[in-house]
């Protein structure tokens, strides 16, 4: 089916994962094939990692293709993409490698699929270097269905560094066409909620150290908000291995959802782990945009395959999100343009991004 090669080199800019999740996932949608060099140049341990591997087997899956340099430690792959059908597939990390990247790759795929799909994904669902499956399921989820996106995530098992060992059910309807999203009312702050957890042999204090550190940090800077972190412990049979950290939710009147998260650490004080998830979360409403800094990137795709212009009100602009605009211009015909926002609401770190997207047409439906 591929016709068109793209090439991406992957050293530019973010010079890690995300170049190759948003390459791949663009390149099938388009029944493109794409050949990445330079995988992940810019990281400390270059090439493809378990993780990165599972997503481009399950890709080469998706879309019946051909995967050419699809072992850990290669720096250069191509994939010759076929047509994307739905069904049952699953992609196992076999480490704690994250289960949301996973689905990063795939889910913009299955969109344009030609029936329903289910994805069983196994890896880690709280790992570092990634959203954790609490801000996808809180925060991604009804952000993408804004464009019309229509999934649903089941958390079967929790799984940590190092051991692993999670399982999410992603069961996705293909679409005919994704909507345009316009996010630039950002409103008031109206709450704060989240959780604190610890998993296996971790003592519930923990959950309880850093709810309170989190709770005793925003209150500095906010004053009279309901804000409710609940400390709980894993159930045995929902979790594998140990594991603890945070996540923290804020809402806005407008319907805008922002979240901040930080996992503990072996030696690392409970209140530090509460108090860096606050700070980032107080970072994230300061800038008056509509999506946090997590967010921002994880939107580009969508905007780039909707049917219209998007526009949406943002903080600064992230490097990940920098490189998603990029590797999307190249590879499609969307145009994106990125202005300071100049309104009463906004400071100097406000931001529009703008895309006309292509309007991508599932020529199975």
């Amino acid at each position: 089916m591929a016709a068109t090669t793209f090439e991406m080199d992957g050293s530019i800019m973010e010079g890690g994962g995300q170049i190759l999740r948003v390459s791949t996932a663009l390149s099938c949608i388009q029944g493109a094939s794409i050949k990445i060099n330079n995988v992940r140049a810019g990281r400390s341990t270059p090439g493809l990692r378990p993780q990165h591997l599972s997503g481009l087997e399950l890709v080469r899956d998706l879309c019946a293709g051909h995967l050419e340099g699809g072992e850990v430690g290669s720096t250069e792959i191509t994939l010759t993409t076929g047509k994307i059908k739905g069904g049952d597939y699953t992609a196992d990390t076999k480490t704690a490698g994250s289960v949301v990247l996973l689905m990063q790759v795939s889910l913009p795929c299955v969109l344009f699929a030609d029936s329903p799909s289910v994805l069983c994904l196994k890896g880690g669902t709280n790992a570092e270097m990634a959203p954790q499956i609490d801000y996808t399921l809180t925060v991604f989820k009804p952000m993408v269905e804004r464009f019309g996106v229509n999934f649903d995530c089941d958390l079967k098992m929790r799984g940590y560094y190092p051991k692993g060992g999670g399982e999410i059910i992603v069961k996705t309807n293909p679409v005919k066409q994704l909507t345009p999203v316009t996010l630039t009312e950002r409103g008031t702050i109206t709450k704060i909620y989240g959780r604190a957890f610890v998993a296996g042999v971790l003592p519930h204090k923990l959950a309880k150290d850093m709810s309170a550190a989190a709770v005793r940090y925003i209150r500095k800077e906010i004053k009279d908000l309901y804000i409710n972190i609940q400390a709980v412990r894993e159930k045995k049979d929902e979790s594998f291995g140990n594991g603890n950290g945070i996540i923290l939710i804020a809402e806005s009147s407008t319907g805008c959802v922002f979240a901040a998260s930080a996992l503990g650490k072996k030696g690392v004080y409970a209140d530090k782990v509460g108090c860096e998830a606050a700070e980032m979360l107080l970072r994230n409403t300061r800038h008056n945009g509509c999506v946090d800094e997590y967010m921002q990137d994880q939107m580009i795709i969508f905007m780039a395959l909707a049917n219209g212009t998007s526009r949406i009100r943002t903080g600064p602009l992230t490097l990940h999100t920098q490189t998603a605009i990029h590797v999307a211009e190249q590879l499609t015909k969307a145009k994106f343009t990125v202005t300071k926002a100049e309104d009463q609401d906004s400071n100097e770190d406000t931001h529009i991004i703008e895309c006309q997207g292509i309007g991508m047409t599932n020529a199975s439906l």
